[in-house]
This record gives C-alpha cells, structure tokens and sequence, in this order.
C-alpha cells in the first residue's frame, strides 16, 4: 500500500483551525511536528519513558496529511476517485482562503509519495530484543537465542504511549526494585504504563502487586503483558484514576499495605504524590521514584524528606536521576 504526503508549513497558532479545514474536504488524522511545550496535564499523564524537555517553541509547525495512492495513481478521498494535482490545489485554496481571516504563517504545501507502509507494523523494526543488565527484555516477534535460554526473559510489546524498559529512568527503577523485593513484597506501581516495573516486581518474586494509570488503554497492557509472561491476573490488579487528587482512588488501593510504592513519573508529578503516597507506604516501606532529569533532582530530595521520608540512595544514569527513601 502507497501513500501521498500532504505537508503544510504553518505555525502552531493555525493548527487545529487548518486540520478542521482539511478534515471538511476529506483529510483526515493528521500528523503534528511542532516545539510546542507539554501541558502541566500532559506531563501528569507522561508516567513511563519519559522525554527531557525540547527545544524552545520557534511556532513553526509541519502538518502531514496522508492519503492512499491507487495501483493507477488516483487518490481517493471522502469516498471519490481524484488525483494528487486536484487534491493539492484544493488544499492550496482552502489554505488561501484561511489567510483572509487568520494568520497561518507560510502556508506552503510540499507533496510526496512514501515508501509502502504497515502503519500497524512498521515500527516492529526500531524494536529488537536488548539488555538491562542480565535481563532480556523481547518482543513478541522475536524469539529467544540459544545462548539465553536459562536466563530472566522479559516479553513485553511497546503499547501506544508504555514504556518498554529502554528508557534509563526504567532502568534505574528495576535496579532498585531488586535489591528490595521478598517474597512478601506488597507493591504499588504508580502510573504503571506498560506494566513492566511491577510484572518485573512479581518476576523477582514479589507476592501480589497493584498498578495505577490515569490512560484506560494501560489495562488492556497491562493484561497482555500479564499473560506474555506468565503472571496470573489474581497477582496484579489495575485501577484507573489520579491517586494525588482522587480520595476514591486512594481508598481502593488502600492505606499502610505497601512494602513497597514505585513511581516512575516526572519530578513535578512527584513532589505532589510523595506526601499522598506515604498513607499508601507500610511503616519501614520504601518509595522507588525516578523520571528526575538531573537539574530537578534536590527538588524531589527535598519533597521526599519533607514529607518525613528517609532519603536511603540516589542513582544516576545518562541525565536521569533515582531517589529511593524509607517511611520511619
């Protein structure tokens, strides 16, 4: 299957104004490049695998519109057969017409055609099977060589918006949950994504574990990966919801039951769940955080300790940054 690319230079303030322009003509599900900052929403909602901050917003932004080209050539949109030099100028001229009563910067409108595209699978081939230490974490569509047979294997597929362990903020997670887990481990993974931290939780040997998303899509994840690797559904429970500011949420997962809470989320997540989360912590419970970008770090040091915490260790890796305490 072919593809034509529609490519709109604009600026970020025309954005939505020409995708509900196009989406009236026949285009459809465009494709976003801007430097526009997250949201404070949208960094709660980043819990796993999470991307320093970008370049400064320079409000230029690139819209990408695809449409499929035909074995003959043609295109066909909303239903009708047309061809790339129609489609282009009617875009053109609803670009034109836009320019009477809004900014929308350039304005320019570049055309090509892809490679043939599996928009379901094509990624398949950026994700191969790796290392985190003496871990292997596979995909689905790999297989397990000969000369790691007897090791931990980890099958997990990337979801839409989870984690897959690569990430050093991941990674830094999984050291400190080894070196804490038995085999009476309690855990509470906040904004468990992919489900990878407390799947890995319950493979090191943990009893029973407990996951919080605010993306309903995380329980479908969370369950394959569940039965990918083994882990009966009695032995991790999912619940959808904000734990910082949802008492309901709090209630059903429950107070002074962990040994052990881990939250890989973004520093300015973190400094308000930490005095939540110590309800939720067992005395002696020890608090896994990472998704810290090293400049932020004495931000959580110092909202772990404020909340009565005991600041245990602090990990490093590439410019991610773990703290680790323990409840008196």
């Amino acid at each position: 299957m072919k593809w034509v690319k529609f490519r709109i230079k604009t600026i970020t303030d025309a954005e939505d104004i020409i995708i509900s322009t196009l989406y009236d003509i026949g285009l459809e599900g465009a494709q976003i490049e801007d430097k526009v900052p997250l949201t404070a929403l949208e960094k709660e909602q980043m819990f796993v695998d999470i991307l320093p901050d970008g370049p400064e917003d320079d409000g230029i932004a690139y819209l990408s519109f695809f449409v499929e080209e035909k074995e003959d050539g043609s295109l066909e949109v909303n239903g009708e057969k047309t061809d790339k030099d129609t489609v282009l100028a009617d875009v053109k001229r609803e670009l034109e017409d836009l320019r009477v009563f809004c900014d929308i910067g350039e304005g320019s409108v570049t055309v090509d055609e892809t490679e043939d595209i599996d928009w379901i699978n094509n990624w398949k081939q950026y994700f191969h099977q790796f290392y985190i230490d003496d871990i292997l974490v596979i995909p689905s569509w790999e297989n397990v060589k000969a000369e790691d047979e007897g090791k931990m294997v980890l099958h997990i597929d990337p979801g839409t918006a989870f984690g897959t362990g690569m990430h050093e903020t991941t990674q830094l997670c999984i050291r400190q949950l080894k070196k804490y887990i038995t085999p009476e481990t309690e855990l509470l993974d906040v904004g468990t994504g992919s489900g990878i931290l407390a799947i890995l939780s319950l493979m090191f040997g943990a009893k029973h574990a407990v996951g919080t998303d605010l993306d309903i899509c995380a329980v479908e994840a969370v369950a394959q990966n569940c039965e990918a690797n083994g882990i009966a559904p009695e032995k991790f429970e999912m619940m959808i919801g904000n734990i910082i500011t949802d008492k309901e949420i709090q209630d059903k997962v429950g107070y002074g039951c962990y040994d052990i809470v881990v939250a890989n989320i973004l520093a300015d997540v973190l400094v308000p769940l930490t005095p939540v989360i110590l309800n939720q912590l067992k005395p002696g419970g020890i608090y896994i955080t990472s998704g810290i970008i090293d400049d932020k770090e004495e931000t959580v040091v110092e909202a772990v300790k404020a909340a009565g915490l005991k600041v245990l260790e602090v990990t490093y890796q590439g410019e991610w940054v773990s703290v680790t305490a323990q409840k008196a």
